[in-house]
């Protein structure tokens, strides 16, 4: 190796390093600014056992939490733990659904996954990413909310639109996929503050840093922001 490919190696490495250094002392300024923004973060999702808010992360997908919120009082009365909603009526468990769109499968999901609980976890929701992914529409994002927000376990970083939007306009992520996204964020935050940062990212994305318009006037993190909108005015 010539000394001028060394120098240049050594450029690389050190540029490298110091864009590390970059995002994490990036993503540790977020997480101050947030955690000031939203103190006390809760789930928006109304629930009042971990089967319910597994139950209503499911339905959340491709709708709204206020809008689940809707027509869970009614869902949760008539069926309110697994051994109930396994033993439901396909047609009258669509009629409840169907102001929240995809009504059918969803239906249907949710039965089946209410099955497998009695079938293999006794009606509770299991503890582990690993089982609560073999679950009927239960992948990682929702694993890792019910986990975090019902039991205080922290698995990995649950990531929504609004947490991906707030990640890429953040810097804190240039991966191409959602697992990739996940491990970003996962190697600059304490294993300690997943759930919170994950809870405070999606109401900051919810609510300010949105799609469309962000509302760039009253972030507390702008200077970190890349996004083009930040810069205007």
């Amino acid at each position: 190796m010539t000394e001028k490919t060394a120098k240049k190696g050594a450029k690389r490495r050190s540029s490298a390093a110091q864009s590390a250094e970059a995002r994490i002392a990036r993503a540790e300024r977020v997480s101050r600014a947030l955690s000031v923004l939203y103190p006390e973060p809760k789930c928006e999702l109304d629930y009042s056992t971990p089967f319910q808010l597994l139950i209503a992360v499911i339905l959340s997908a491709q709708t709204t939490d206020k809008r689940v919120n809707t027509i869970t009082p009614t869902l949760f009365e008539r069926y309110p733990d697994a051994q109930a909603l396994s033993k439901a009526n396909l047609f009258a468990l669509r009629e409840i659904l169907r102001p929240i769109g995809f009504f059918r499968a969803k239906a249907r999901a949710i039965r089946e996954t209410a099955k497998l609980l009695v079938k293999r976890h006794k009606g509770e929701v299991p503890r582990t990413l690993a089982e609560m992914v073999k679950l009927q529409g239960v992948a990682r994002k929702t694993a890792n909310v019910v986990l975090g927000e019902a039991f205080g376990i922290s698995e990995g970083i649950a990531v929504d639109t609004h947490v991906e939007r707030v990640a890429r306009r953040l810097g804190l992520t240039e991966a191409r996929t959602v697992r990739g996204v996940e491990k970003d964020l996962m190697a600059l935050t304490p294993r300690e503050a997943w759930a919170k940062d994950h809870l405070r990212m999606v109401l900051f994305g919810r609510y300010l840093c949105v799609a469309r318009s962000p509302k760039c006037d009253r972030c507390p993190v702008r200077s970190d922001c890349f996004a083009p909108e930040s810069r205007e005015g």
